[in-house]
């Protein structure tokens, strides 16, 4: 059988930038591994050369099912030049170098590797799924087409799941959770006039700017979550004006909301517009829930305990800063545990020179292997 660090070099070589995703042929490829496992697999398409796998392996039980899933798509190259090429899967020392080692091909090698090695066993569990979603990295994207797609035809996929593993970069830290995300634009309207006379004008930029001083001002009344800490604002975007010599008449700013579970995004939404005022125009442009689960469950008891096992450690309990797919999957099928595990550094994520330690790819794999072995 191969071994997971093989399978990360040989997924790094399916380039999967997004834009624009080309994930389709990526996923043909682990289809056709696991259709070899005695896996049921399915391509859901989401345009040209897009495509998000999902494959079960039925154990004929009515217990729960437990949950794989990763994404398959990347982030860009950047602006800045490599010194190790991006898509060889080069290793040097314990270093796995390759755009989407880290974030997260390293995590979906080490889930294949362990769910046909999970196939060629008999253990009394339930069903194992996993999910390889395209087009995660722009607002989760394919994840919400699948779970449309899965309730419009009443899937079986989404009955009696009873965990979920992510497999995001966590240095195989077991998190329990993550902050959501509102992203928001604001648009302001001035009026244009020749720039040596702005009397005669409304200066968009200068409306937008208020607004951005005024966000800095912005408090929260949501209080601190105990694992994922306060709410956040970023101003990230300001786009405006024409030319030099013209008043701007048009401006738009992003924002970048991270929230805690509890929070009503909607909510949310009408205190910034209330603050901002009627100047101002707000569109949410991502809405991604935080995903939180009780530290107590009983999986997650089985989950740490894995986990102390292979690194010799009792885990504490952590959540991570960014959103995953979790976010839509979670809720769709039905609030599951769910635990973001996966053998990426994350601050590793979207880096030039990204990489992946071979040992955190490998302990990962036997991690998702044992979670699969103690079923839900």
């Amino acid at each position: 059988m191969f071994d997971p660090v093989n399978l990360t070099q040989t997924l790094l070589a399916f380039q999967t930038f997004n834009p624009p995703g080309d994930e389709r042929p990526c996923a043909e490829y682990i289809a056709q591994l696991l259709s070899s496992a005695g896996f049921r697999t399915d391509l859901h398409g989401i345009g040209p050369r897009r495509a998000t796998l999902v494959a079960r392996l039925p154990r004929h039980s009515d217990k729960p099912a437990l949950c794989f899933t990763g994404h398959l798509d990347t982030v860009p190259l950047g602006n800045i030049p490599w010194s190790r090429d991006p898509f060889a899967g080069e290793v040097v020392g314990d270093r796995l170098y390759g755009r989407g080692s880290a974030d997260m091909k390293g995590g979906v090698a080490a889930m294949i590797w362990a769910a046909m090695r999970f196939a060629r066993e008999s253990h009394d569990t339930g069903d194992l799924l996993l999910i390889l979603t395209a087009d995660e990295e722009v607002g989760c994207t394919g994840a919400r087409h699948l779970m449309t797609d899965f309730a419009a035809q009443g899937n079986e996929h989404l009955e009696n799941v009873g965990a979920i593993v992510v497999g995001e970069p966590t240095a195989n830290a077991p998190w329990l959770g993550h902050k959501g995300a509102l992203w928001l634009e604001l648009e302001v309207w001035g009026v244009a006039a020749h720039g040596s006379m702005p009397d005669l004008g409304v200066n968009a930029i200068c409306k937008a700017a208020r607004a951005v001083v005024a966000l800095e001002q912005y408090r929260f009344s949501s209080p601190a979550h105990p694992l994922l800490g306060r709410p956040t604002l970023n101003v990230g975007t300001i786009v405006g004006g024409q030319r030099i010599n013209i008043v701007p008449d048009h401006a738009l700013v992003g924002i970048d909301m991270r929230t805690v579970p509890g929070m009503s995004h909607d909510d949310l939404l009408a205190s910034i517009q209330e603050y901002l005022g009627a100047e101002v125009i707000l569109r949410a442009v991502t809405d991604t829930p935080g995903v939180i689960t009780d530290p107590h469950h009983p999986w997650v008891g089985k989950v740490f305990a894995i986990m102390a096992a292979l690194q010799g450690v009792q885990p504490e309990p952590g959540a991570a800063p960014f959103v995953t797919d979790a976010s839509v999957l979670t809720p769709a099928l039905g609030s599951p545990p769910t635990i973001i595990l996966g053998p990426g550094e994350p601050g590793m994520a979207h880096k030039v020179d990204e990489y992946c330690h071979v040992a955190k790819i490998r302990q990962a794999a036997q991690a998702y292997l044992e979670i699969a072995r103690q079923g839900c």
